[in-house]
């Protein structure tokens, strides 16, 4: 039977296990490992702090980046060697090491190494990240592809409006230590779900060798492309925008506004009003184009964070209005990444179709491990007051945007 003739046209192979339901959301569960294991954790930073670090509290928004870095040094790699050996194994192997890093998490009884179990999960997280997009290229193709893309991206967006307030009900339960019993359980699920219900995707015929000076030939070419190279560059300094107000966003609700016992709400509401960025994308980039839009958002943090700097910098706010005013700005931070990543990806992705999957790995992990490496000490410095990090930020659109006018998509 031809493409043509099977139930849908965009399906690449005819030997599908799952309906496309199922396929979505067990393809979308795989992917929200990532959301879970970052926004689930907040609630927990403040008690981890007073257990495992009370002498430097700042210290425990490292728990977030340092998941994101493992998560960033991982992804490198498992595209190529899951084009080597399968998907599931790859999805499977990773599972499994991150549930060893929530056990070490579970047990840990330093900061450090907490650290490097938050590492070791983000390495494991990589795997079921990775495969979940490319299990979808390997079944689906055209617009059938992308309609699913659309849904599981629109479902993963969804989850950082609800883990905070799930991860506020199992330390609630069970104390900050739960939290990463839960991380383990919510992987073996989806390892579960993977191994039991769905075959593997990748055609052994399509299968290329793993070969790690083609690798590295492949990065020297990625990186030595100009317009590949910048796209990636800002995309880093807008994922560590992201991440610097993703990592501090729980200290300053509960020291600097007094709102620790309501952070899991406040966070929610702040998900789900950025959370309209995919959509209003996915509306306007045909329209206008990636790299308009990406340029416009960023004058646009610029002007904004100008602004609430100088209100917060000279004093003129404070209580509610204050408040008021930051949770407004911190929406703008995740609106202007859901406007601005996806459309750095496809610029870097643009010219490089000979090397499509490598170029996904490489722009995801430099763009990631960068941004951790600003992120982190911006975090660090923080005092009390969101001053630190809108400063920060508006020193990071202003390069962002440099970057972004740079970018010369015929080169």
């Amino acid at each position: 039977m031809s493409q043509s003739e099977t139930p849908d046209a965009g399906l690449l192979t005819p030997k599908r296990r799952l309906s496309q339901t199922e396929f979505i959301a067990m393809t979308a569960f795989l992917f929200s490992i990532i959301a879970f294991s970052t926004d689930a954790m907040l609630p927990a930073l403040d008690e981890i702090a007073n257990q495992l670090s009370p002498g430097a509290p700042n210290r425990a928004q490292l728990i977030v980046t340092s998941f994101i870095l493992g998560m960033g040094l991982g992804t490198i790699v498992v595209g190529p060697l899951s084009d080597a050996y399968g998907r599931k194994p790859l999805a499977m192997g990773g599972a499994a090491l991150y549930i060893v890093g929530s056990a070490v998490a579970w047990h840990a009884q330093s900061l450090e190494t907490m650290l490097a179990a938050r590492v070791l999960q983000g390495l494991g997280a990589a795997g079921p990240r990775v495969v979940a997009l490319a299990m979808v290229r390997d079944l689906y193709a055209g617009r059938t592809m992308a309609r699913i893309m659309s849904f599981v991206i629109l479902i993963f967006t969804l989850i950082p409006a609800f883990a905070p307030t799930l991860g506020a009900g199992i330390i609630w339960l069970a104390g900050w230590r739960g939290i990463f019993a839960a991380f383990a359980i919510f992987a073996i699920a989806g390892a579960l779900w993977l191994g039991l219900r769905q075959g593997e995707t990748l055609d052994p015929k399509n299968r290329r060798p793993f070969n790690p000076a083609l690798l590295l030939s492949g990065i020297k070419e990625i990186i030595g492309t100009p317009s590949v190279a910048r796209s990636i560059a800002t995309q880093a300094l807008c994922f560590a925008m992201l991440f610097a107000t993703l990592s501090t966003t729980q200290p300053i609700f509960d020291v600097t506004f007094g709102q620790g016992d309501h952070f899991h709400l406040w966070f929610g509401l702040i998900a789900l009003l950025a959370g309209t960025a995919n959509l209003l994308n996915a509306a306007l980039v045909e329209r206008l184009g990636m790299q308009r839009i990406i340029t416009a958002m960023l004058a646009a943090q610029i002007v904004i964070s100008l602004i609430v700097n100088v209100l917060f910098w000279t004093d003129v706010v404070s209580g509610p209005v204050a408040l008021g005013i930051y949770v407004a700005w911190t929406v703008g931070i995740f609106f202007q990444a859901g406007m601005t990543l996806g459309n750095l990806n496809a610029l870097a992705m643009e010219p490089m179709g000979h090397l499509a999957g490598l170029t996904a790995s490489v722009a995801g992990s430099v763009g990631t491990v960068v941004a951790v490496m600003i992120a982190a000490p911006i975090g660090l410095l923080f005092d009390g007051t969101p001053k630190p990090l809108m400063l920060a930020t508006l020193i990071l659109a202003i390069a962002a945007l440099a970057l972004a006018r740079s970018i010369d998509r015929s080169a």
